[in-house]
C-alpha cells in the first residue's frame, strides 16, 4: 500500500519486450539503496515488484494486463516516472490510501497555468466517474490529489508548486493518458450494495 506522496522521479533506462510483457529498468540516484528483490515500488502509481536492484537502478517486469491497462503502453526510454516505496505501519499518511492497482487511464484535456501552481483538466470515462466526488481523493500517476471540480465528463485538479517540481506532471501532455486509481472505498460500497440485492 502507498500514500500517493511521491518520493523520487525515476528515468526509464531500458524497455525490453519479453513475449507479451515488458522488462523495464528504472534509474533514480540513491532511491533503491535499501531495496531488494521482492519489494514493492509504485511506478506512476502502478505497484511493481523489484526483481533486481542496486542503489541507483531497479528492474521490473510489466505483464500484459499492466501494459494494456496503464499509461505504460505509451512510455519509452527516457520517460520520467513517479516513484514511491510501499508504506510501513509507522509511515506518515500525507496523502490517502493508494493500493497501486490502477483502474485505467484518464486523458489530459487542458493545462491551466496559475500565478501559483497549475490546474489540470482530465477527461474521465463513464466507467470511473461514479467513483469520483468533488473534494474527494484520486491518484493520478501515483500522486494523491484532491478533485477541485467534477463536471459531466471531466475532473480538475490543482497542484501546488511543490507537487509540480517533485513529480512528472510537466510530462503530462494534452491528449495523452495518465494513470488513474479511484478511491477504493467507493468501489467497496458499490460492491456491497450490489451483493445485497
Amino acid at each position: 500500500m502507498f500514500t500517493g506522496i511521491i518520493q523520487a522521479i525515476g528515468i526509464i533506462r531500458v524497455l525490453e519486450p519479453r513475449g507479451d510483457a515488458l522488462r523495464m529498468q528504472v534509474e533514480a540516484k540513491g532511491f533503491f539503496v535499501n531495496a531488494k528483490a521482492g519489494d514493492s515500488i509504485a511506478n506512476n502509481g502502478v505497484c511493481l515488484t523489484i526483481e533486481e536492484a542496486s542503489s541507483d537502478l531497479a528492474w521490473f517486469t510489466l505483464i500484459n494486463q499492466t501494459v494494456e491497462t496503464t499509461s505504460f503502453r505509451r512510455l519509452k526510454v527516457g520517460s520520467k516516472v513517479n516513484l514511491e516505496q510501499a508504506c510501513r505501519p509507522d509511515s506518515l499518511m500525507g496523502g490517502h490510501y493508494v493500493m497501486g492497482h490502477v483502474d485505467g487511464t484518464v486523458i489530459v484535456r487542458e493545462h491551466i497555468q496559475r500565478e501559483t501552481g497549475v490546474e489540470i483538466v482530465l477527461e474521465v470515462s463513464p466507467d470511473y466517474r461514479r467513483y469520483i466526488i468533488q473534494k474527494g481523493s484520486v491518484a493520478l500517476d501515483g500522486i494523491s490529489l484532491t478533485v477541485a471540480e467534477k463536471s459531466l465528463d471531466a475532473i480538475r485538479v490543482a497542484l501546488i508548486p511543490e507537487t509540480v517540481t517533485k513529480t512528472n506532471v510537466l510530462e503530462w501532455h494534452v491528449g495523452e493518458p495518465v494513470n488513474l486509481e479511484v478511491d477504493m472505498i467507493g468501489k467497496y460500497v458499490e460492491n456491497f450494495i450490489k451483493q445485497a440485492y
